[in-house]
């Protein structure tokens, strides 16, 4: 099952690497990390998603309590939350293909934020599954390059994640 699990840590040299480190050691697999300071600079947010079963999930909460770093964590999928993840994708755009390209981005809300000649850079934010639903819209002839964000998370309504 995926998981979100969203950490406040201690803003501080190493502190990223011992919580991949744990994940590395363990072989659990990260798939995607998102990690930024918050309001306060002595402290980050980090937000990562796994595959893992609910025993799993419980042993590496339980390891990332031990680390002396981290503050406080929530495993944000327990309860109603938010998540966003951004997408830069490249697509090729000749001829008719970019008047498709365009009424697909339009579906799928996104922006076209960079035009040439051959090709559209489309910014798109939403779910995982927004995205990937958006890459399958998308012709695997057409797309040229593709980056993303990571999930980013926060629950829902009163709930926080604060010291």
């Amino acid at each position: 099952m995926r998981r979100i699990i969203s950490v406040l840590m201690e803003n501080e040299a190493g502190a990223l690497s011992r919580v991949v480190g744990l994940f590395a050691q363990r072989n659990y697999n990260i798939e995607t990390l998102t990690v930024a300071p918050t309001e306060d600079e002595t402290l980050s947010r980090l937000t990562l998603t796994t595959s893992a079963s609910d025993a799993e999930v419980e042993q590496i909460t339980k390891q990332l309590n031990k680390l002396i770093e981290v503050v406080k964590l929530v495993d944000l999928t327990d309860g109603d939350h938010i998540e966003r993840e951004l997408m830069l994708i490249k697509v090729k755009a000749t001829g008719a293909q970019r008047a498709e390209v365009k009424r697909t981005s339009d579906i799928f809300r996104g922006q076209i934020v960079d035009v040439t000649h051959n090709s559209y850079t489309i910014q798109l934010a939403g779910t995982s599954d927004k995205l990937n639903a958006f890459l399958r819209a998308m012709s695997e002839s057409v797309v040229l390059e593709v980056v993303r964000s990571g999930v980013s998370g926060v629950s829902r309504g009163e709930k926080i994640l604060a010291v």
